[in-house]
């Protein structure tokens, strides 16, 4: 229980810190992401040894007027887990433009092992899962995004990140911006978890 309100501790004082307000460019593309590896979570979670947390700087125009859902899937030995592994959504904000950080992480400690999702001024609870990495394998992280920002589309999915951990005492790498390779990637592996980002609209 100790280590639950610990856990709980750390996210709210970093979502207080990476709280963003609304931005005044006038920008014609729905929305841009780009890793961002520097981050306040980031480093954060280096310095204290948390775990591992996949971070992105999200801008998102006509916020007033779309919807955002991320969430994680969740793959064991290629088949698909029911349920999503976490998710979260939020939109119709007040604001024309959102812009701050969004992103993934696994919290470990001894005994459990948490997975968060967040968002620019919201937050998922963090969700209680198996604890990671398996005895005879390796696992890895993994940003499915080149280094440039990207540009988003209404309507269409994105592969954001990975977590994975391999069936053996190996780990070959993919192209996480083909979807066959991808779906070689949950064939292969023991474990993947799949960060993705839709946006569309919704009417008030």
């Amino acid at each position: 229980m100790r280590n639950k309100y610990f856990i709980f501790s750390i996210l709210s004082t970093l979502f207080l810190l990476l709280l963003s307000g609304c931005s005044n460019q006038k920008d014609t593309e729905l929305a841009t992401i780009s890793i961002n590896t520097d981050s306040k979570y980031v480093s954060t979670f280096k310095d204290l040894n948390l775990g591992t947390v996949l971070d992105f700087h999200f801008k998102l125009n006509n916020a007033d007027k779309s919807w955002v859902d991320l969430w994680v899937e969740s793959y064991k030995d290629g088949q698909l887990e029911s349920n999503s592994l976490t998710a979260l959504s939020y939109g119709l904000s007040p604001n024309k433009v959102e812009e701050g950080n969004i992103g993934f992480g696994i919290i470990k400690t001894d005994a459990e092992s948490f997975a968060f999702l967040y968002g620019p001024s919201v937050k998922a609870t963090p969700q209680k899962i198996d604890k990671i990495q398996s005895v005879a394998g390796i696992s890895g992280w993994d940003y499915a995004i080149g280094d440039k920002t990207v540009k988003l589309e209404l309507n269409e999915t994105y592969l954001l990140g990975v977590y994975r951990e391999s069936k053996g005492d190996s780990m070959r790498t993919y192209d996480l911006q083909d979807e066959n390779e991808v779906k070689k990637m949950i064939d292969d592996d023991h474990l993947v978890y799949l960060l993705k980002l839709k946006i569309h609209n919704r009417s008030n």
